[in-house]
C-alpha cells in the first residue's frame, strides 16, 4: 500500500509537469494568434490548470470553510471567463499551478522509520521449562518466564540475567559505541543484541512494556509536538479575499465598469506571493545539496532559521563511532609497548568482540607486518580472550579475566589506568604468562572538524548541547574538548525527548543531530531533526527532516546561515509582491490596467521573485575581510 501511494504521488507530479508544459504552449499560441480550434487556446490552460484550483477551493470551503489563496484565484478565474478575458484567466491559472508544483516538490517523501523499527522487534523467544526448550512467538513471553538467548540473537524482553556471561550491543537503546559486558544479576533490554555466549534470563517487562515497544511508541508519537509552518499566502488568504472583493465591488459601484472590477481581482491574485516562499526554498535546498545536505521536509529550512539550541548526540556524530587504540601502556620493564601491542593483537586475531577487532585493526594500520596466528585461542564471554602466541600465554580482557587466571593487577596499575577511565576511555588489560603487564586504551575519537563546527554555530547565535546515551565521564571529556558547557549524559530515548520538550516549553526551539536508532524519537520530536546519512542508521535518517549525506559536520554552520538567508529572501519576495499588488490595484481602479495587462504585470512580478530566489543557489557567506598592513 505504501509503495502504491508513492507511485501515485510520483505519477501526480509527472502529470502536473505535463499539464504545465501543454498549458504554456497553449498560452504562447494564444498570444501569437494561432487558433487551430474554434476556441481560444488559453482555454487549454484554464481547463488543465484552472479547474483543479477551483475544485480544491470549493472542497476546502464546503468541507471545512477553509479560505486559502486558491479561493481568490478561483474568483478571479471565474470573473475573467465571464467577461471574456480568457487569456488573463489562463495565465493566472498557469502561474498559480507553477507555485503549487514547487510546493509539492518540497514536500518530504514517504518515510518508513516506524516500519524499520518494527522490523527490529524480536520475532521469537526461547522459553526454558525444566530441561526442555521451546521456541515461541516473542509476544507470548510472560513476566517471570526463563528465556535462553544465543549469540547473535536479539533479546526478546526486558529482564535480568540468571546465568551466563556475555557482551551486549546496546546501541539500539543508548547509542553507545562499545558493547557492554553482562553477567548474572545484570539488566538487559529487548531489541539489544547478544554478542557472545549463551545466557539465561528472567523476563521482567514483556510485550507493550518492553524497551523496544516503548521506542516504537515514542517515534509514533514524537511528531505531535512539531509545529507545521503554514504558507504565508494561506495565512493571509481570508484578509486578501475580503480586501479584493471589497475593492472590486466598490470600484464597480462607483465607476459602473465591471472590467475594472475584474482587473482588480486579477491583479489581487497572490501569484508572486504564492511563489515567494517555494522558489526560495527550492533554491536553498539546491544550495544545501551542494554542501552535502539532503533536505527531506519542505519547511525544514524555515524551521531551522528559528532554532535556538542544537543538541548533539556524541557517538557517530561528534565522534567517528568506532573504537580506536589511543594508547598502549606497558607497566613492566621487560616488555616494550610495541611488544605488548603485538602480543595483544595476535591474541585477539580470531576474536569476534568489537574491542578485540579494534585492537587488531589498529595494529595492522600502524604496522603492516603480518600478525602471527596464535597457537591456541579461547574466547571467554564477558571476560576476554586467552591465547598462546610466540610461546607465551596472553590474556587480554577485563580485570576479572586476569583474576580468574591468578594474574592479579597491583593497585598501582589501577591508579595508572584511572586517568584514562575517567576520560571515558575503555581499558583492555594485558597479562603475559599470568603476570599483569599493562593495558591498551581504546576510545571513540573526535571528528577533526567538530571543534571548528561548534565554534561556528555559536557565531550564528545558536547554543550547542551534548545529549548522549554514553556515561558521564565520556560525555564530559568530549564536551570539554569542544567547549560545550551543557551536558546531559546516560540519556535513554525518553530522556532526550523530555529535554527537548522542556526546552521548547521554555520558549526555545531545538535542532537534534544524531545517527543512532535511539536518536529517532528525538529527531522526530525536535523542531528540526538532522541525521548523519553516511554512518547513521536507516531509522534515524527516516525520522529526520535533513540528512547529512557525507557526514561532513563542518558544513552545519553554513546550513544555519543559509536558512537565515533564505528567510531574508522570502521576506524580500513577500514585501515586493505585496507592494506590486497594491500599485497594480491603484492602476486597475483608475482604469490604466485592463485584465490582460494586469495579468502580464503579475507575470513580470512572479519572474522577478523567481530571479531573486535563484541567487540562493550559489549563496555562501562572504569571506571575512582581513586587515592588511602596508609599508
Amino acid at each position: 500500500m505504501k509503495k502504491l501511494e508513492q507511485l501515485l504521488e510520483l505519477g501526480g507530479t509527472k502529470r502536473d509537469v505535463i499539464f504545465l508544459v501543454i498549458s504554456g504552449i497553449a498560452l504562447l499560441s494564444s498570444i501569437a494568434g494561432f487558433q487551430p480550434f474554434p476556441f481560444d487556446m488559453a482555454w487549454i490552460a484554464i481547463v488543465l490548470c484552472g479547474i483543479p484550483i477551483i475544485l480544491e477551493a470549493v472542497i476546502g470551503l464546503v468541507t471545512a470553510f477553509d479560505i486559502k489563496a486558491d479561493v481568490l484565484v478561483s474568483i478571479a478565474l471565474t470573473a475573467s471567463v465571464i467577461i471574456g478575458e480568457d487569456f488573463a484567466a489562463g495565465e493566472v491559472a498557469f502561474i498559480m499551478q507553477i507555485g503549487s508544483l514547487l510546493e509539492d516538490l518540497t514536500v518530504a517523501r514517504a518515510r518508513a522509520g516506524i516500519e524499520r523499527l518494527i522490523h527490529l522487534t524480536p520475532r521469537t523467544a526461547r522459553r526454558v521449562t525444566g530441561d526442555s526448550e521451546e521456541i515461541i512467538p516473542a509476544e507470548e513471553v510472560l513476566v517471570g518466564d526463563t528465556l535462553r538467548v544465543l549469540p547473535g540473537e536479539a533479546i526478546p524482553a526486558d529482564g535480568v540475567i540468571l546465568s551466563g556471561m556475555t557482551s551486549v550491543d546496546q546501541a539500539v537503546m543508548t547509542g553507545e559505541s562499545m558493547p557492554v559486558d553482562k553477567g548474572p544479576g545484570d539488566d538487559v533490554s529487548s531489541g539489544t543484541v547478544n554478542q557472545f555466549g549463551a545466557f539465561e534470563m528472567k523476563a521482567v517487562k514483556v510485550g507493550e512494556d518492553s524497551s523496544i515497544q516503548r521506542m516504537i511508541r515514542l517515534v509514533q508519537s514524537a511528531d505531535a509536538g512539531k509545529a507545521k509552518i503554514v504558507g504565508i499566502a494561506d495565512r493571509w488568504a481570508t484578509w486578501i479575499v475580503v480586501a479584493a472583493l471589497s475593492a472590486a465591488a466598490l470600484t464597480w459601484l462607483i465607476t459602473g465598469e465591471i472590467i475594472r472590477a475584474v482587473t482588480i481581482l486579477v491583479v489581487f491574485c497572490p501569484c508572486a506571493l504564492v511563489l515567494a516562499t517555494p522558489t526560495a526554498i527550492m533554491a536553498a535546498i539546491g544550495n544545501a545539496a551542494k554542501h552535502g545536505f539532503l533536505v527531506r521536509e519542505g519547511d525544514a529550512l524555515e524551521r531551522l532559521a528559528t532554532v535556538t539550541h542544537i543538541a548533539f548526540d556524541k557517538t557517530g556524530t561528534l565522534t567517528f563511532g568506532t573504537p580506536q587504540v589511543t594508547a598502549v601502556v606497558s607497566l613492566l620493564q621487560e616488555y616494550t609497548e610495541d611488544q605488548l601491542y603485538r602480543y595483544a593483537a595476535s591474541a585477539e586475531l580470531n576474536s569476534e568482540h568489537p574491542l578485540g577487532k579494534a585492537i587488531v585493526r589498529c595494529r595492522k594500520k600502524q604496522n603492516a607486518a603480518v600478525l602471527p596466528q596464535p597457537d591456541t585461542f579461547h574466547m571467554l564471554p564477558g571476560r576476554g580472550v586467552c591465547a598462546v602466541t610466540d610461546g607465551r600465554e596472553i590474556l587480554a580482557g577485563n580485570p576479572e579475566l586476569l583474576a580468574d587466571h591468578e594474574a592479579a593487577i597491583p593497585e598501582a596499575f589501577f591508579r595508572h589506568a584511572a586517568s584514562y577511565i575517567n576520560n571515558g576511555c575503555t581499558v583492555t588489560w594485558i597479562a603475559v604468562d599470568r603476570k599483569a603487564a599493562g593495558f591498551i586504551v581504546l576510545s571513540d575519537t573526535l571528528r577533526p572538524d567538530a571543534s571548528a563546527m561548534v565554534k561556528g554555530i555559536r557565531q550564528v547565535g545558536v547554543s550547542p548541547v551534548l545529549l548522549t546515551g554514553d556515561h558521564e565521564n565520556a560525555a564530559a571529556f568530549i564536551a570539554g574538548q569542544l567547549g560545550i558547557s551543557e551536558i546531559h549524559a546516560a540519556c535513554l530515548p525518553e530522556d532526550k525527548l523530555h529535554w527537548i520538550d522542556t526546552c521548547q516549553q521554555n520558549g526555545g526551539q531545538t535542532c537534534m543531530i544524531g545517527d543512532g536508532i535511539n536518536d529517532a524519537p528525538a529527531l522526530k520530536r525536535s523542531f528540526v531533526g538532522i541525521a548523519m546519512g553516511k554512518v547513521g542508521s536507516d531509522i534515524a535518517v527516516d525520522a529526520a527532516d535533513i540528512a547529512l549525506v557525507d557526514d561532513e559536520i563542518k558544513e552545519l554552520p553554513h546550513l544555519l546561515r543559509l536558512s537565515k538567508r533564505m528567510m531574508t529572501t522570502i521576506r524580500l519576495n513577500l514585501t515586493f509582491s505585496m507592494a506590486l499588488n497594491f500599485i497594480a490595484i491603484i492602476l486597475a481602479i483608475t482604469g490604466i490596467l485592463d485584465p490582460v495587462v494586469g495579468a502580464l504585470v503579475h507575470n513580470a512580478g512572479s519572474v522577478l521573485v523567481i530571479l531573486n530566489s535563484a541567487f540562493l543557489l550559489k549563496w555562501k557567506r562572504p569571506a571575512d575581510l582581513s586587515v592588511k598592513n602596508f609599508r
